[in-house]
């Protein structure tokens, strides 16, 4: 299997990269955080392109600076260094254009609304500028196979059906990008990998582009049309795998020789991170 090993390319003009279909461009991107005894280096010298519509799973030891990167690119870190640049434009634009869709591992639901009323919040609370999303958010709550669940509160719901409110939430707006870290980390084998064939799907049928944060192999292969590896201290570009799947996949495809031989060479990535 083919692995192309990430250098930093050459400084080029970030408006050209967005004009040419990029959703994500960085270059020499560095994030230090500052305690009272030592400066830690989260991200050192991170340079990536991720084309608009693709799907990139982000895979590496605790530390890497994985999500450091998601945060960066929604804007809610600021880098030390290098340049990043989201549809063309700095990742505060993108955030204010509502062009940025976030799922963390904890759903984050309020308590008091029912499933409906959560994937509704967003298109109340910034009226003014969100988006309506092409669908509805009683259509997104069908998209993510809970139709007839929507006057459930989340007590209500299990883990994963809360997960699904939560993606449906992030997509209410219609952002042009989701970001998702770690979303199934704190689900059951069986529950994350149904969710992980409904992602997919959903991916599938909206064409966003998608950096999914995971410390699973086999979930980042499967999801992924590329994997970036990162290696720690400091977190940087260890390589950056294609995957060559089928795109129609299901969970048989995780018992091919392609997929053994791919999660393999993943493996042995992370053992030298």
């Amino acid at each position: 299997m083919a692995i192309a090993v990430a250098a930093a390319p050459p400084a080029q003009d970030t408006s050209a990269s967005a004009a040419s279909g990029m959703a994500v461009s960085c270059r020499n991107l560095q994030v230090r955080f500052f305690t009272e005894r030592r400066a830690i280096t989260a991200l050192q010298g991170l340079s990536l392109d991720v084309a608009v519509g693709e799907f990139l799973t982000l895979l590496g030891p605790s530390g890497c600076g994985k999500s450091t990167f998601l945060r960066v690119v929604a804007d809610l870190i600021r880098p030390n260094g290098g340049e990043i640049r989201v549809f063309g434009a700095a990742p505060e634009a993108a955030r204010l254009r509502r062009d940025i869709g976030f799922v963390f591992q904890d759903p984050a639901l309020l308590p008091w609304r029912n499933a409906l009323a959560n994937v509704e919040l967003p298109l109340q609370v910034a009226v003014s500028r969100a988006r309506r999303a092409k669908a509805t958010p009683r259509e997104l709550l069908e998209l993510v196979g809970l139709k007839g669940s929507e006057q459930a509160y989340p007590h209500e719901l299990s883990g994963g059906m809360r997960q699904r409110v939560s993606i449906a939430r992030a997509l209410a707006s219609d952002p042009k990008i989701l970001l998702m870290d770690e979303p199934f980390g704190a689900l059951d084998e069986i529950t994350r990998d149904r969710l992980n064939e409904e992602l997919r799907r959903v991916w599938r049928e909206l064409r966003i582009t998608v950096l999914f944060v995971t410390h699973s192999i086999h979930e980042a292969a499967y999801l992924g049309q590329r994997v970036l590896m990162m290696a720690a201290n400091p977190g940087r570009v260890r390589a950056i795998v294609p995957v060559t799947l089928p795109a129609d996949r299901t969970l048989t495809t995780r018992e091919s020789a392609e997929f053994v031989a791919l999660t393999g060479e993943l493996r042995r990535l992370l053992e030298t991170c």
